[in-house]
This record gives C-alpha cells, sequence and structure tokens, in this order.
C-alpha cells in the first residue's frame, strides 16, 4: 500500500493592512455625497469606526437620499442605543413614509431650531392643519430661511387666506416672478379670487421662468418636462374654468399620453380628464384611473407615491370619481366595495357617507339611503348641513314628500332663501299639508320684515303668499297681504290681484280699489251696457280676429299684420342644395303598372307551336288528337307562365339551394 502523501503546509497568513486614514475616508464619503453617489458613500461610511457619530449621520443622510428609508430608520435605531440624539432624522423618515403622527411626537423631543420648525410646518401642511402651518412660517420669516416665501404662499392659499398673499409678499418684499415655484403659487391664488386671465399669464411667465433656469443647470429636456408639469396641468385647469373645453381636453391628453410628468400631476390630470368627460366613454375613464393604482394590489388604492403627495382633497376627489364611475357602469359590487372602505381613508369627511347613499339609491334603496343619512346627521350634527340636503333631495327624489320637507326644514340657514321657501311649500303642498305651507310662507315673511339686508326679498315672498292663499281659498288672508304691497311698495299686480280677491267677499270695496286703476286707451268709445245685452260673438270659420282698434271712434289704427316667419328647409342628411343633381321621379310613389314608363312583358308566341318529326304522325291519329290538343292548349300556357321560374330549380331536384337563390325563386 503506497504511503500517503504528505499534507502541504498551509501559508502563512500575510500581515493586515492597516485601513487608510480617517481623513481620507471622509475626503472620500464628502466626494461621493457630492456627486449623488449615494450607495458609495455608504460603502464607504461602513469603513469608519462604528462608533463614529459623523458617520453614521452621514450614513443616515446617505440612505435617506437615495430613498432607502427602512434602511436609514435600521441605522438610526443602531445609532439611539449608542445614546445619539436622532430624533430629527427619524422624525424625517416618518414623514416620508406617511406616518404623520408619529413624525410629530418625535419633533417634540428636539430642540426648537430652524430645520425641525421647517420639518414641523411641512407636516402640519400633509395633515391639512393649514393654519398651524402657516403660524410656524410666519415665526421663520426673520431667520431670512431661503425659499420660505414659497411654503407660506402655499400654505395661505390651502388655509382659504388669499387675501393675504399679496400683503406677505409686500411684508417680505419679494417679487412674484423671482421664482418658478412662486410664480406658480401665485397664479394658484389668483385662480382662488377668479382672475383667471391673470393667472394664465402669470403661469406662462412661470414657465418661462422654469426652463431658463433648470436649462442653467443642465438638466435634461425630458426632466425640465418632468420639473414643469404642475404648471402646465394648471394651465389646463385655468382653460378649463375659462370655457375653452377643447384646449384644456387636449393638454390633459397630452399630459397623460406622454406620460412625463410625476406622479401628482398625472393624477390631476387623469382626474380632470375624467371629469370634463363625464360618463362619456367610461371603460376608458376607469382604464386611466387604473393607472395611478397600486400595481400588486387587487383592490382601487392610490399608488404609495401618488398617496405620499397629494392633499387630503385631491385623494378624495379621485376616489369619489371612481365610484361615480363605477355606478354609471352598473359595477355595483366594485362600488359597493369601494365605498366600504372609504371611511377608513377619510375619517372626517361627509363624502363617504354621500357616496354610500348614491349607491344604495342607485339600486333602488331610497330609504335605507334616507334612514342612514338621518342617523349620520344626528351622529355629527356639525357636519348635518349637507347630509339634510342629501337626504332631501333623495327623498324627493323617491316620492317621499314630508321626509323631503322635513330635512329641508332642519337647515335653519336657509329657511328665508325664496328658493327653499319656493321647494318647502311645493313639498308640503303635495304632501297635503296646506296648513304647513303656508305656516313657511308666514315665518319667511316674518323674517323679511325684520332682515335689514340691501336685496330685501319680502315684496316677492308676499306676492307669492297672497297668490297660493288665495289659490287654496283663503281669500280674507290674501287680501290682507295684497292690500299691505299695495301700501308698501305700490305694486300694480298687487292691486290688480286685490281687486280680483276683494271682489270675491267685497264688491263695493273692490269697485273703490277698482278706480285706482290706469284706464286702458282706446276704449272710451265701448258701450259696455250694450255689450252685455249682447248674445255674445259667434264664431266664424276663417274669419279675421279684431282687435282695439276696431272699437276705436275713428277706425284709422289698424292691427299689422304679423309676417311668417320664413323658415329654412330640412334637407336630408348628405343632400348638397348647391349641386342637388337630377330631379327625383315624380311617380315614384306609384305602382310600378300605373306609372308611364311601365311596359309589360311580351308574350312568346313560340310556347304555342307544337311540332312533330316529319313523317312520324300519320294523317288519322293526328286528326284523332288535333281537338285535344286544341282543348289543353290554354292549360299548358298558363301552366307555363306561372312556372317558368321555376323551371331551372326542378330541374335538379337534388341540388340544395341557398338563401339567394330561394329568394330569387319566390320573387
Amino acid at each position: 500500500m503506497a504511503p500517503k502523501p504528505k499534507e502541504k503546509p498551509k501559508a502563512a497568513p500575510s500581515p493586515s493592512q492597516p485601513p487608510p486614514p480617517i481623513e481620507d475616508l471622509f475626503t472620500s464619503l464628502n466626494r461621493h455625497i457630492q456627486r449623488s453617489e449615494f450607495t458609495q458613500a455608504v460603502k464607504v461610511a461602513n469603513q469608519v469606526a462604528p462608533g463614529d457619530e459623523d458617520a453614521i449621520r452621514c450614513k443616515v443622510v446617505a440612505l435617506i437620499k437615495g430613498d432607502n428609508i427602512e434602511e436609514a430608520l435600521s441605522a438610526i435605531q443602531s445609532a439611539q442605543k449608542v445614546s445619539f440624539d436622532f430624533s430629527f432624522y427619524k422624525a424625517y423618515c416618518l414623514y416620508r413614509q406617511n406616518k404623520l403622527d408619529e413624525a410629530l411626537v418625535f419633533l417634540e423631543k428636539q430642540d426648537k431650531t430652524h430645520s425641525s420648525m421647517l420639518l414641523e410646518a411641512q407636516i402640519l401642511y400633509r395633515l391639512g392643519k393649514m393654519d398651524a402651518c402657516v403660524d410656524i412660517c410666519r415665526n421663520l420669516q426673520r431667520a431670512k430661511i431661503d425659499s420660505l416665501e414659497i411654503n407660506l404662499v402655499a400654505g395661505l392659499i390651502s388655509a382659504g387666506r388669499v387675501s393675504e398673499v399679496q400683503g406677505t409678499l409686500d411684508t417680505l418684499k419679494v417679487k412674484a416672478t423671482s421664482s418658478f415655484e412662486l410664480a406658480y403659487n401665485i397664479a394658484c391664488s389668483l385662480i382662488e379670487g377668479n382672475k383667471h386671465k391673470d393667472a394664465e399669464q402669470l403661469l406662462l411667465t412661470a414657465r418661462r421662468i422654469g426652463q431658463e433656469t433648470l436649462t442653467e443647470e443642465n438638466l435634461a429636456d425630458d426632466d425640465i418636462e418632468i420639473e414643469l408639469a404642475p404648471i402646465a396641468v394648471q394651465l389646463a385647469y385655468v382653460q378649463q374654468l375659462l370655457g375653452h373645453t377643447q384646449e384644456a381636453v387636449g393638454a390633459y391628453t397630452d399630459i397623460v399620453n406622454r406620460n412625463l410628468a410625476d406622479e401628482p400631476s398625472l393624477a390631476v390630470a387623469v382626474n380632470n380628464l375624467i371629469a370634463m368627460k363625464g360618463p362619456k366613454d367610461i371603460s376608458d375613464s376607469l382604464r386611466k384611473l387604473d393607472r395611478l393604482k397600486e400595481k400588486d394590489s387587487q383592490k382601487f388604492q392610490l399608488a404609495h407615491a401618488i398617496d405620499l403627495k397629494l392633499s387630503p382633497k385631491q385623494k378624495e376627489t379621485i376616489y369619489a370619481n371612481r365610484v361615480l364611475l363605477l355606478i354609471h357602469a352598473n359595477k355595483m359590487d366594485q362600488a359597493r366595495e369601494l365605498v366600504a372602505f372609504l371611511p377608513q381613508l377619510f375619517p372626517d369627511s361627509v363624502m363617504p357617507v354621500l357616496l354610500q347613499a348614491a349607491v344604495l339609491v342607485r339600486e333602488n334603496k331610497a330609504g335605507k339611503a334616507e334612514e342612514m343619512l338621518g342617523q349620520f346627521a344626528e351622529k355629527f350634527p356639525e357636519k348635518s348641513k349637507i347630509i339634510f340636503l342629501a337626504r332631501a333631495q333623495v327623498a324627493a327624489a323617491a316620492g317621499h314628500h314630508q321626509i323631503a320637507a322635513e330635512s329641508l326644514a332642519k337647515v335653519p340657514d336657509i329657511q328665508h332663501m325664496p328658493a327653499t321657501v319656493a321647494t318647502l311649500v311645493a313639498l308640503k303642498e303635495r304632501a297635503g299639508d296646506i296648513n304647513g305651507a303656508a305656516a313657511v310662507l308666514d315665518s319667511a315673511i316674518k323674517w323679511w320684515k325684520s332682515a335689514m339686508t340691501e336685496d330685501n326679498q319680502l315684496s316677492v315672498i308676499m306676492q307669492e303668499a297672497a297668490s297660493f292663499k288665495l289659490r287654496h281659498g283663503k281669500e280674507e288672508d290674501a287680501a290682507l297681504l295684497y292690500e299691505e304691497l299695495v301700501k308698501s311698495h305700490g305694486s300694480i299686480e298687487a292691486l290688480v290681484g286685490l281687486i280680483t280677491t276683494v271682489a270675491h267677499v267685497n264688491v263695493d270695496k273692490a269697485e273703490a280699489y277698482e278706480k285706482q286703476l290706469k284706464p286702458l286707451p282706446g276704449l272710451n268709445g265701448v258701450d259696455v251696457d250694450g255689450l252685455e245685452r249682447t248674445s255674445g260673438a259667434k264664431h266664424v270659420e276663417d274669419a279675421p280676429h279684431g282687435g282695439l282698434a276696431e272699437a276705436q271712434e275713428d277706425g284709422k289704427i289698424k292691427e299689422k299684420s304679423k309676417k311668417k316667419r320664413k323658415r329654412k328647409p330640412r334637407y336630408p342628411k348628405g343632400f348638397d342644395p348647391a349641386n342637388p343633381g337630377p330631379p327625383p321621379d315624380p311617380e315614384r310613389w306609384l305602382p310600378k303598372r300605373e306609372r308611364s314608363s311601365y311596359r309589360p312583358k311580351r308574350k312568346d308566341k313560340r310556347a304555342a307551336q307544337v311540332r312533330g318529326s316529319q313523317g312520324a304522325v300519320v294523317r288519322e291519329k293526328s286528326e284523332a288528337s288535333a281537338s285535344a290538343t286544341n282543348s289543353n292548349s290554354s292549360n299548358l300556357k298558363s301552366n307555363q307562365a306561372t312556372s317558368s321560374k321555376g323551371v331551372s330549380q326542378n330541374a335538379e331536384p337534388s341540388r340544395p339551394q341557398s338563401k339567394s337563390s330561394r329568394k330569387k325563386s319566390r320573387n
């Protein structure tokens, strides 16, 4: 047996290379961060001593810049174990993950620095707490922070304080065109103030400034277009507000098709395009909305990047339009599923409840919708105004007039408005509550009598109330209202109504009021007593109707005959009056046999000739069969006439026929 070979001795380990100097590592780390090479920056930061706070801070910043938020949170968690304070960075990471309430909790542990205050203002803006956001920005005005005016103007607009924008710019001594972001925000404030033309001009200026600024920064054309996409969407929205529908639709469609926009701008463009199209082409609208949802989600849920950057109001609008499209498409299962999910997303909004009611109404469950809306209004009285209005609309459409009137009566702010009064009176009248309708009118009259407003509607309400009471047999109440109108406003219509009403109760009083009417011209020569003694005018066929001119003494004034309006002839579709072509046949409505161009078919004379073989028949047989031949000749001709079109089909009885041949044979 051969001896085993001896094992080769292992090579001695080479002495470990000394780590690079820490100065070189931080120089390399700074170089990678300046070049936006965040992955390399993280690797270099890991080579520094694990307990170095500056290295960990650089690593966290590089991970955040590289959108690795989870890894950044892990690094922060490890740093906090070493008693390093990274609360600000953790709050920022939570803000990026849209965990806004948790981010605020961590910011409260921080000292009030300019950075923490800016982050807090941004979180409050995202939460919709605009007034608090504006207050923080105003406290930072003395700090001379770059671009602070952009955030401050955005907060003022979102808080509904558009009137303060110009004063803020004057205080900060900043021009609206100092940057394209500020110009964009100022244009948004002009839109809120219904100054659409000025907003359009400022948006065009913002786009020009943005193109010049970003070109100087050596950005690619596609990147510039993505950066300026919000301005393009806002320009399309201004066109929509100005009534330029085709231009707005074209702009929205171009933005959506080119797909060169950031996620929020694309979402807004898709939503506005769908809103303009309405219920037309629902399938295409649903497909466009599907581009905004999470790819891996079976349900409709906005993508994470869109959900982070859109405001709650914008997100709510997109979800509401999705539900309405599903209702129009009759996809009720999907609509119910989405509506059930909305209260979790928007707990402080009434929109989910209104959409649930819309789904129930579409399913012919109006009673259940009314019950649900009523329960919600009782539970949240501060949000009950729009709920009661929706309940009134649902009940009125379903024919539940009493419920509609009760719901509308629970909105106290609008009880005195003429439109509300008219609606309540009509609902109560249809429900048979005449006294209730009269009470609504009396209450409105009482309110307007004590109201100190320029646009007083008392005369309108009193006129309608008098007419209503006269219509329902309350002549005395109607007369009092008409009399008050005549004394206070001197209305001729009220005087006529007063005379008509009082004539049912007190004729003498009616005649006294009648004397206040101005006499009609042209009736001085009319003998009223003589007209009353006549038996009345008789109707004569085709007789001209007499007017006031026939009753005048001189008889010189005559009515002008009304000119008949000439209507343009209606031509058939595709007919060109300039090139009408040959005239139609005037006999086209007559049967063919009655037309002058009709020619009957010629009879075949050869059918009557009977020929045989030469010399094949003797003279006696031909004479004997002559009588039979002559007697059957008439029947033979008639059969040939009726069956001549069927000869070809009887020649081959076993061959099937096509539909065209069968139709031809029937003709």
